[in-house]
């Protein structure tokens, strides 16, 4: 969950908090810098000074802050596609986490799809929870994204994480047809079929209601 910076300023320390003001006063000066040229962009190979802090975050303000400062900063920054693409390829776990729970509050479109792939690529469950958020929701295909929630079922992340589950499984015939697929995989090998798979089952055998003609 993450906390918001009114949140943070009551939670955090006197030094911590200064190095938030610094820390996002940077950002805010990169994204006013790149203005100017924003159609270009910045350079792949430029990094702006906030981009450490965002390296540094949980150092300055404790892990358990971090993912909220990370994603102030880039919100603050505006963060080009470049930007996030290097924070999200060189960071660590938790630094990739905090990008890809605030993609959907940065304006990229669908271009930083291959991230949110990539962290359905991999089993740890802290990047596939964050990376079936309210981005993969509106940009993932449908093949792709009925994937990703068998990899929650398969990975053990709750399919509480996936946002708009509701909306996107609603009465999708293939999604229940992979599903009853996975179950019956599971029931088979003798193992545990997840028990939040009935809920998105139910959802996905909803017969869409047939279009009715105008009057």
């Amino acid at each position: 969950m993450l906390t918001s910076r009114k949140e943070l300023d009551a939670e955090l320390d006197g030094a911590a908090r200064a190095w938030l003001d610094e820390a996002l006063a940077e950002a805010a000066h990169d994204a006013e810098a790149r203005e100017p040229a924003r159609a270009a962009e910045a350079s792949p190979s430029a990094s702006p000074p906030w981009e450490l802090r965002y390296a540094t975050a949980g150092r300055h303000c404790g892990p358990a802050h971090a993912d909220s400062v990370r994603s102030l900063l880039l919100i603050e920054a505006r963060a080009p596609l470049p930007s996030v693409t290097r924070l999200y390829e060189q960071g660590t776990a938790a630094e990739r986490r905090a990008v890809l729970l605030t993609l959907h509050r940065l304006d990229l479109g669908p271009t930083a799809l291959p991230l949110v792939e990539d962290a359905l690529r991999t089993n740890d469950t802290r990047l596939v929870a964050a990376a079936v958020g309210p981005y993969t929701a509106a940009h993932l295909d449908p093949h792709a994204w009925r994937h990703a929630v068998l990899k929650c079922l398969f990975t053990g992340v709750p399919l509480t994480a996936v946002a708009r589950l509701d909306e996107r499984a609603r009465g999708d015939a293939e999604l229940a047809r992979m599903l009853r697929d996975f179950a019956a995989e599971r029931t088979a090998a003798g193992r545990d079929v997840p028990a939040d798979l009935s809920g998105a089952l139910t959802l996905a055998e909803i017969t869409p209601a047939a279009p009715t003609e105008e009057s």
